[in-house]
């Protein structure tokens, strides 16, 4: 069997998928289905290599975020990686998958994953550490990103001294309590500052160094605060409202990605239980994002949630000539 085939099953179908349904749809034994997610050893260095050949390495915006993936019934002490993380949809502690993935959007603006990681308790890591290996491991591999973004879970001061010293820039969400100094001796939270300038706020960020930060207010009233900073200071200090936006609404293409990947790539669902078949299934299911996103950029898809209304249409056409 080979990875296409499963990406495309997890495109195609309109259900949960499962091994035993996939083995049905493909024609295969069940066997062959659980030997390809149990033997491959499939990484984010695939990933990134899958799209290399199609993106500009230099000059975009590298994102980090994690997400959720619920699995609410399967045991912790049975099944790899499941535990219990905090999920900003639910507002609560839930059992389930942890992912974190990075995602790339270059100067034209086409984006894709392009590394990604379970969180896995066994390894006695901390977000952090994996945040860190993984931005690593992208300029390893050949990317050079103008900006790292991240939301305020990955803003510690360790983080922020690591992307300095890559020599990236970067856009990080900050908490409210975050101690900053715009006088020298003079220190106050950044949620307290009453009078934050619409062109954001040069200010001194405790235990790090001068970043300028910008405030925003959502359509439900809540207040957040980001920081920019970039290697060359002259650079950052000019930095303007506007490309703090165009920062930060690329950075909400992971945010999309999450969406996609749970509703119309299958994420969640899988019935397998040990580490390297679930890191297979993810794998395969961020593959079959970027395929989407081919898709729609080739113009063969008006968006990513077009391909399961569009398989089923042609099924529908077929049935309906063929009952007359």
């Amino acid at each position: 069997m080979e990875s296409a085939q499963y990406i495309a099953y997890l495109l195609s179908e309109p259900r949960k998928v499962s091994c035993m349904k996939a083995s049905e749809v493909l024609e295969i034994s069940h066997d062959e289905i659980n030997c390809f997610l149990l033997s491959n050893q499939f990484s984010g260095k695939d990933l990134f290599a899958a799209v290399k050949p199609g993106i500009r390495l230099r000059g975009g915006v590298l994102s980090v975020d994690d997400s959720v993936l619920d699995k609410p019934f399967p045991n912790p002490d049975t099944t790899a990686l499941v535990g219990y993380f905090y999920s900003g949809p639910h507002h609560k502690t839930v059992k389930g998958i942890n992912l974190i993935t990075l995602f790339y959007t270059d100067a034209t603006g086409l984006g894709f994953p392009v590394n990604f990681r379970l969180y896995r308790h066994q390894e006695h890591k901390t977000k952090h550490d994996y945040f860190q290996e993984r931005v690593k491991e992208c300029g390893q591999w050949g990317l050079r990103p103008a900006w790292v973004s991240a939301d305020s879970w990955y803003a510690s001061i360790e983080n922020l001294k690591f992307l300095r010293n890559q020599e990236v820039g970067f856009l990080m969400g900050l908490e409210a309590n975050r101690i900053v100094s715009t006088t020298a001796g003079c220190y106050e939270q950044v949620g307290k500052i009453e009078q934050l300038p619409e062109e954001g706020l040069l200010t001194h960020l405790k235990g790090f160094d001068f970043v300028k930060v910008f405030r925003t207010v959502d359509r439900d009233g809540h207040v957040r605060h980001s920081a920019m900073y970039l290697p060359d200071r002259q650079q950052w200090e000019q930095l303007s409202r506007k490309q703090f936006q165009e920062v930060k609404a690329q950075h909400w293409h992971v945010e999309e990605c999450f969406r996609t990947i749970k509703q119309e790539c299958h994420a969640p669902h899988f019935f397998v239980r040990s580490f390297q078949a679930i890191q297979n299934h993810i794998f395969c299911v961020l593959r079959a994002f970027q395929r989407l996103t081919w898709m729609t950029q080739d113009k063969i898809l008006e968006n990513v949630y077009a391909l399961q209304r569009k398989l089923f249409l042609q099924a529908q056409r077929e049935f309906i000539f063929n009952f007359a």
